[in-house]
């Protein structure tokens, strides 16, 4: 499965971009009407290829890496942890930085040469461009090397649209999570690629009506207690609250799983603790083989059954979840509306009293 669909290009070195840069100018040749105006001419269009080419290809980077304007989300939490946002800031500000200082050394290099008319004065304007040009780029070199990591590295995080309502299931292995994921998805699941297990993140996706929302297993982080995991893990853990909408807990009381009833409420209380204030759905799995009388709701992969009151239960809460984000979206949609055709009505006041 797809990483992010970021598509960021591939960052080039200093070296390269300098390489690219020079190479493309030093193949341009302009005539005019007598040699110094030649020589002009040419010195000219090499600033601004050169100029250009550095600027357009560091604008391209700025726009095309995702831009982490919220840290309370799960998108920018995964990227801290995979990257580094602070250093992932930083390097997206370098960039402009020399973007803006290559446009604003081109202008002046342009202007000094269509302003002399002495040809050894416009070969030392070219040489000091060049020069000028060279030692913007190699001050980012060691952001440019970053970004070039920072871009593999997103593009091997998982296809997770965080917008979209998410149920996550967890448990201990072997309690059942796969056959859910499976029965509920409405495709086979897919796995993806996860910086903190071995075993890659499980996603499926449920279709109702003309909605869509996604189910989620991670195996290696929500099947051990919170203290049980390294510094990282619990903050992939964290994370992953912001991906949450409903989660589903699920019980092996048979015990097949490999681990005790007692462990498994362990797990159960501590996932209560770390995910407060989203709904977990507590299910006993494996009802074919054992069924304790209880209000939990049971479910079997082998018979089916609960399967579907389960499902149920999951899209209506999903529905619900969709209705508020979207009433939500429409009424941030709506005062944006009206904060415009203020500022219309401010201005149209502003010009009728200006005459």
């Amino acid at each position: 499965m797809p990483g992010m669909n970021y598509r960021v290009p591939t960052v080039l070195t200093a070296e390269e971009l300098m390489d690219k840069a020079f190479h493309r100018a030093s193949k341009i040749s302009k005539t005019g009407s007598d040699a110094l105006d030649t020589r002009k001419k040419t010195t000219l269009a090499k600033i601004t290829a050169a100029g250009d080419i550095v600027e357009t290809t560091l604008v391209t980077y700025i726009q095309r890496f995702p831009r982490m304007e919220k840290q309370d989300d799960f998108f920018p939490q995964l990227v801290n942890l995979v990257i580094g946002i602070d250093r992932y800031k930083k390097a997206l500000g370098a960039v402009n930085w020399a973007a803006g200082r290559t446009e604003l050394l081109k202008n002046g290099a342009l202007r000094e040469v269509r302003r002399t008319k002495d040809p050894h004065i416009i070969e030392s304007i070219r040489s000091g461009f060049y020069g000028r040009l060279g030692s913007y780029i190699n001050q980012i070199k060691d952001d440019l090397l970053f970004l070039q990591g920072a871009r593999d590295k997103l593009r091997l995080l998982p296809a997770i649209d965080p917008q979209v309502p998410t149920v996550v299931i967890a448990g201990f292995p072997n309690v059942g999570k796969s056959s859910l994921v499976t029965y509920i998805s409405t495709a086979a699941p897919e796995i993806a690629p996860y910086p903190f297990t071995t075993k890659g993140i499980t996603i499926g996706h449920i279709e109702d009506d003309w909605r869509k929302y996604q189910i989620v297993d991670t195996p290696g982080l929500l099947d051990r207690t919170f203290e049980e995991r390294n510094d990282i893990e619990k903050q992939a853990v964290l994370a992953l609250r912001y991906l949450s909408d409903i989660m589903v807990f699920i019980l092996d009381p048979t015990e097949t799983c490999g681990y005790t009833l007692e462990k498994q409420e362990e797990l159960l209380h501590s996932i209560q603790k770390g995910f407060e204030g989203i709904p977990i759905i507590v299910v006993e799995s494996k009802a074919d083989l054992l069924k304790r009388d209880n209000d939990t709701l049971h479910i079997s992969a082998v018979t089916g059954e609960g399967m579907p009151q389960l499902k149920d239960d999951i899209i209506q809460r999903l529905r619900v979840i969709f209705r508020a984000r979207a009433e939500k979206a429409a009424e941030a949609e709506r005062l944006a509306h009206e904060a415009e055709r203020a500022e219309a009505a401010r201005n149209a006041a502003d010009d009728g009293s200006e005459e």
